[in-house]
């Protein structure tokens, strides 16, 4: 059996930096923006099957949460304004992005492909799926917006006031973004003796 270079290609995510372009107080890497994602992912869809009559699957939506950045592993972190300034360099971007999405998907054994291809190929990934780990993605990225603020990095605050406008075409939509930025969101911004008050 030949052997897979899946696997090989998901342990380097720790060695590809978020925020590239970007003064960063605290560095933070792909693997760890990709845990977080799932981790509030999972509280979303929590969230939204208990109070909002949500039928989505807490587990699948946070695997898809898991690999959600799976074509950095291939491209390295692309910085927010460089991808989205240009409507022609975003539709290649998201090209570019696809490819390298199908590369990992190819590297699996084939038998295995088709299980995989919905979790880690955007374009496949069910629109509710894509959608609540969108939201976790943004949350994620706004409360490393506010913690980079808080110990005064100044070049976050147009990243902070970017986030919360997308944040609110999510509010608006989604129940359980208000409800999980109004439990959870203060809290993560607080010091640890004042979380252990």
């Amino acid at each position: 059996m030949k052997q897979s270079t899946f696997l090989a290609w998901i342990l380097r995510m720790p060695l590809i930096k978020r925020w590239a372009l970007m003064h960063s107080v605290k560095n933070e890497n792909v693997a760890e923006h990709s845990h977080q994602v799932a981790v509030i992912t999972h509280l979303l869809a929590v969230i939204k099957n208990h109070y909002f009559a949500g039928t989505i699957s807490p587990e699948r939506a946070v695997t898809v949460a898991l690999y959600h950045e799976i074509s950095e592993t291939k491209l390295q972190d692309i910085n927010h304004v460089t991808k989205y300034h240009n409507p022609e360099l975003t539709k290649e971007f998201k090209k570019l992005e696809e490819i390298a999405e199908l590369e990992c998907l190819e590297t699996l054994p084939e038998e295995l492909q088709e299980q995989f291809k919905p979790l880690i190929v955007q374009s496949a990934v069910d629109p509710e799926y894509k959608k609540i780990v969108k939201a976790a993605d943004l949350i994620a990225a706004y409360l490393k917006a506010c913690d980079e603020i808080a110990f005064g990095n100044r070049e976050f605050h147009h990243v902070k006031v970017r986030l919360e406008n997308m944040l609110s075409n999510y509010v608006e939509t989604m129940p359980e973004v208000e409800f999980f930025l109004a439990t959870f969101k203060d809290k993560c911004l607080v010091s640890v003796d004042e979380l252990s008050e």
